[in-house]
């Protein structure tokens, strides 16, 4: 498991982060993805507005599509 985590994560040439959360491919971001990962870390993708957080050595969507802020 990279960086410890549950959760089977990639990067692509791109370097953009991917996650199988619930057996679906789920853009992680790509700046906003922490590095390392560690437990309790939290970040929102800019672009699809998913919040994700390190939970247990897992990564878990705890927010689908949020409105920006401003």
């Amino acid at each position: 498991m990279a960086y410890n985590l549950n959760t089977k994560i990639w990067q692509t040439g791109a370097l953009e982060w991917w996650g199988m959360i619930e057996n679906q491919d789920i853009y992680l971001g790509s700046r906003e993805f922490p590095q390392p990962p560690d437990e309790g870390d939290e970040w929102r993708v800019v672009a699809t507005g998913d919040r994700f957080k390190i939970i247990n050595s897992e990564i878990c969507r705890i927010a689908v599509g949020e409105e920006q802020p401003w």
